[in-house]
């Protein structure tokens, strides 16, 4: 280990630095916010809706597909270290979890070109200023190696 308090770089970092160059912390907050707020107004603007669950022809199918994680569930309380169990667990899971995902209707609420132009550009600007903070600044003052 060297003497500047530091085991990689050979040099002190402080406060200021963001992503390991010197620099940035006031371009990644003030980008995080801006991030924070057109994301937050963004997804305020959609309108998520359920359609109907359909497993092929059957106008109700939730049922059924509730078997392969039921069986499952009782192989693994039967022996919990049966690999089939944990494979149709795991897989009935994710099959469920994707009908779901499946079986949504998004939508867009009606706005603005306003709103639309302040949102996703405050959302483009804020990820711009975050990811620019991660670079090193040429106006930052190097620290000495005392």
């Amino acid at each position: 280990m060297n003497d500047s308090g530091s085991s990689f770089g050979g040099r002190k970092r402080s406060m200021r630095d963001v992503g390991g160059t010197q620099g940035g912390l006031g371009e990644f907050f003030v980008g995080a916010a801006m991030a924070a707020v057109g994301g937050y107004l963004l997804t305020n603007q959609v309108e998520v809706h359920t359609s109907f669950w359909r497993f092929g022809g059957l106008a109700n199918g939730f049922g059924i597909t509730l078997i392969p994680l039921l069986i499952g569930v009782f192989f693994l309380f039967f022996n919990a270290k049966s690999k089939l169990g944990w494979v149709l667990t795991v897989g009935g899971g994710l099959f469920i979890l994707a009908n779901i995902l499946m079986n949504m209707d998004i939508f867009f609420r009606p706005t603005s070109l306003f709103n639309t132009l302040l949102m996703l550009g405050l959302l483009a600007g804020g990820l711009g200023l975050v990811f620019k903070s991660l670079r090193p600044h040429r106006n930052a003052t190097p620290q000495s190696n005392d």
